[in-house]
């Protein structure tokens, strides 16, 4: 996907960048999705929203980068319930994907312990869970994994973004 079909699936999928008033809604539809919620409200992390046309959150996608902007941790990628099973979940994670290389990132990096195919699909590889603490030691959710002993139960994946 180049840039011109991420533009035109962000403005189908009527992506927006969240904000502080999206925080209640976000917060709510990622403990729904059994995600991680650490450091949303920073302005490191970078998320996108899709809403319903009630303004109910739908799905979600996002990065943050690494303190040298090399590394992207691939996060709160989810979509709801009812819409799954139609590729969105795909369209999201791409989505964030070509955000986070257009900000520099070369690799992207992320944590799943159930989602191995899904990543899969999208040439994400098994990956050294050290290694990636270690290019991503001042991201959110890393911090939060190492200070809670959740590091040592995590599968990591990454893969290239060139």
């Amino acid at each position: 996907m180049d840039a011109t079909d991420s533009a035109a699936t962000a403005d189908a999928l009527a992506l927006a960048p969240s904000t502080a008033a999206d925080l209640p809604g976000l917060h709510d539809f990622l403990v729904r999705a059994d995600l991680t919620l650490s450091g949303l409200d920073a302005p490191t992390v970078r998320l996108w929203l899709l809403r319903d046309a009630a303004g109910t959150v739908r799905g979600s996608t996002g990065y943050e980068l690494s303190a040298g902007g090399e590394h992207a941790l691939i996060r709160s990628v989810a979509v709801d319930h009812a819409a799954r099973g139609q590729g969105l979940g795909m369209d999201l994670a791409r989505y964030a994907l070509d955000r986070a290389a257009d900000a520099g990132a070369r690799r992207a990096w992320l944590f799943s312990r159930r989602s191995g195919p899904f990543w899969r699909k999208l040439g994400f590889e098994p990956a050294d869970r050290a290694h990636l603490a270690d290019v991503l030691a001042d991201t959110h959710q890393v911090t939060l994994f190492r200070s809670t002993g959740q590091l040592d139960r995590e599968v990591a994946w990454a893969r290239d973004l060139s």
